[in-house]
């Protein structure tokens, strides 16, 4: 099955005020960050159950990834794959979704 990779608007915000807040101290680690996530989110299509199941929600289709204490946030619904959330490992991620 061939997935496809869609971003929600609230994960996309996430993902840019985190690289904003990074880029304040070092805009070279802001790019690292950023690559790094976009290179994940790349994997995801070919093998979309490798990210553990969201503990807080116990939903096989809803899976995240680990990026040093952030947290990839992604469901899978049908042939797409949509990332929810990119947040901080210390943020209560119901407050997210």
């Amino acid at each position: 099955m061939a997935y496809s990779v869609k971003w929600s608007p609230k994960a996309a915000s996430h993902f840019e005020e985190i690289c904003d807040y990074i880029a304040k101290d070092s805009r070279y680690y802001a790019a690292l960050f950023a690559k790094k996530i976009v290179s994940i989110v790349k994997t995801l299509p070919h093998f979309p159950k490798a990210g553990r199941i969201v503990p807080e929600y116990s939903d096989a289709n809803l899976r995240e990834k680990i990026y040093e204490n952030y947290r990839i946030v992604y469901r899978i619904k049908d042939e797409i794959i949509e990332i929810v959330a990119i947040s901080h490992g210390a943020q209560q991620l119901e407050n997210i979704l």
